[in-house]
């Protein structure tokens, strides 16, 4: 069973981020405000979910939560700046979509980059431990596969309906056999001489 609450004393915004190691494609980020009675049995860190669990819950958390937002920053700006920049950027963007301020911030991981004057902290492993977090992730999550299931319609010889823009064996020996196109991430130095297709 996950935590509801880390401080109770305050409205907490559970924030984790989508696509931080893909080759391409945006990277997204969600903040989520649940109530403190939501919880359901699913509810996990979304890696641990498959597909079809995550596209049941995430209905679910924008229909129940007090507030949600899911943003996202694309392959140029990740290229210009750098992906750790960009994902706390996402971050940001998210909490200030918020129709709630937050009064405290969950963050996944072990890094955060302080936004505004809101209190946060880190948990490592977050989004297996907090309801909050876990919602973030199941949102950044199915927010970023569709996204990529839709420039698979235009890009279909990298396979991104299947690896949704992760390094897989298929997706390399794609980059390999066709050469970069404009949705990857230039900066992730994905081979020895990088040719773009457009």
């Amino acid at each position: 069973m996950l935590l509801t609450s880390f401080n109770s004393g305050f409205i907490e915004a559970g924030c984790d981020e989508a696509g931080r190691g893909c080759f391409a494609g945006p990277v997204f980020a969600a903040a989520v405000i649940l109530p403190a009675e939501f919880n359901d049995p699913l509810l996990n860190d979304s890696k641990k979910l498959t597909a079809l669990q995550r596209e049941k819950l995430a209905p679910l958390i924008k229909e129940h939560a007090v507030s949600w937002c899911v943003t996202q920053i694309s392959n140029e700006e990740i290229d210009t700046t750098n992906i750790l920049k960009a994902s706390q950027k996402a971050i940001h963007l998210a909490v200030e979509g918020l129709q709630v301020p937050p009064g405290f911030l969950l963050i996944d991981g072990n890094y955060f980059i302080p936004y505004k004057n809101t209190p946060h902290r880190c948990i490592i492993k977050g989004d297996g431990k907090y309801t909050s977090i876990a919602a973030a992730s199941i949102l950044a999550k199915t927010h970023r596969d569709v996204f990529m299931q839709q420039l698979h319609e235009s890009w279909p010889q990298y396979g991104w309906d299947k690896n949704k823009g992760y390094g897989t064996a298929a997706h390399r020996k794609a980059i390999a056999q066709f050469g970069l196109c404009s949705y990857h991430r230039k900066s992730f130095n994905l081979q020895p001489q990088q040719i773009s297709m457009f």
